[in-house]
């Protein structure tokens, strides 16, 4: 995808311009590593053999760093707007297994084993969340990590001085609702006050698709 490419949404305009290049600096770094080390840990505990995994908005490939040290030899694959995001993450994962462009426009043409979304559906169009839902399900061959912003009820928030670019709701439960075969195996709430190791107050939940194998041993 180059400059010139026409997205539907304001939001993935805003993302795949200057303000998502500016949003790499703040967000890299040890600290967040070893931070998001400690949430992965976590949040993946009841997580089985899991061989491969792809993670929609992934920036330049923190989580992911983070999760290849927790699982050496993960098969990495990613979704990724923002161009000067996207040549970053290429040092993190193969580029042939990076799309680089918006996830409305994203066909999986297989299934992972686990699908992560971190940070993401709380900047997605509204209008756009059933159809990345689907898109979330259709990937994930077992689990499917959301972690967010959690209100019980939609509600749309300031951001850094921008209306209408991030929004609060029950992703997961709206998830689980429109796709039954989805069923909840954890959650946890990770926040921004902790001493050691820091998120973004973010709630998480783990789901994992019906008829998915079960693992030997």
């Amino acid at each position: 995808m180059n400059s010139q490419q026409h997205y539907k949404t304001d939001q993935e305009e805003f993302w795949a311009g200057a303000f998502g290049t500016e949003y790499i600096q703040r967000n890299q770094g040890d600290a967040l590593l070893a931070s998001n080390l400690d949430f992965f840990s976590r949040a993946l505990r009841s997580a089985h053999r899991m061989d491969s995994c792809i993670e929609f908005g992934a920036n330049i490939g923190m989580n992911l760093k983070a999760l290849r040290l927790l699982r050496p030899g993960l098969d990495c694959h990613a979704i990724e707007i923002n161009a000067d995001a996207a040549r970053l993450l290429a040092e993190v994962i193969p580029p042939a297994n990076i799309h680089q462009g918006s996830i409305l426009d994203f066909q999986p043409r297989r299934t992972w084993d686990l699908a992560l979304i971190k940070g993401v559906l709380i900047h997605i169009n509204p209008t756009a969340l059933p159809q990345v839902y689907d898109q979330l399900v259709a990937s994930t061959g077992r689990y499917l990590l959301v972690a967010e912003y959690y209100n019980p009820s939609p509600v749309a928030i300031p951001y850094r001085g921008h209306g209408d670019r991030l929004f609060k709701r029950d992703f997961a439960g709206e998830i689980m609702d429109r796709h039954p075969g989805m069923r909840l195996v954890d959650y946890g709430f990770a926040y921004r006050r902790d001493p050691v190791h820091p998120q973004d107050d973010i709630t998480w939940f783990l789901m994992e698709k019906s008829g998915a194998p079960t693992p030997a041993g």
